[in-house]
């Protein structure tokens, strides 16, 4: 499955800015750099029912009860760089969440390795029968 550009998705997003928890001395104080994307990804326009339900279902973390999803970035000085930051991590995330495992086919073992395995166990039974044996004085 495809995952959608963040681009295309990028007007149903809501951008809020706060002051910030993270490094930037007494400008932390000042400034409203961190900022906090909420994203109603139940009521998308773009998305088919099945990406929501697997974003609902691999995405639980990151989910309120009301459904709508929360990234926060504190991590720069600069509010533009933080909302560069919460948008790579919602794409990392939808990337996680529309990720479907290859399926495994199972495969028969090669007949050298099914031969190869009966002579390592003969091996292995002839020397523990060698241990058996009386000693004699």
């Amino acid at each position: 499955m495809t995952v959608p550009f963040i681009k295309d998705l990028f007007f149903e997003f809501e951008f809020i800015s706060q002051r910030s928890r993270g490094p930037g001395g007494q400008n932390v104080n000042k400034t409203n750099s961190s900022i906090q994307l909420r994203w109603s990804f139940l009521d998308s326009q773009i998305l088919s029912e099945e990406q929501k339900s697997m974003i609902a279902r691999k995405l639980s973390a990151i989910i309120s009860t009301e459904n709508v999803l929360y990234i926060r970035s504190d991590v720069h000085r600069d509010q533009d760089m933080n909302k560069k930051e919460v948008l790579q991590r919602l794409q990392q995330a939808l990337i996680k969440a529309f990720h479907r495992p290859k399926t495994r086919r199972p495969t028969k073992p090669t007949k050298s390795s099914q031969r190869k395995r009966v002579e390592t166990k003969r091996h292995k039974s002839e020397i523990k029968k060698s241990r058996q044996g009386k000693w004699t004085d």
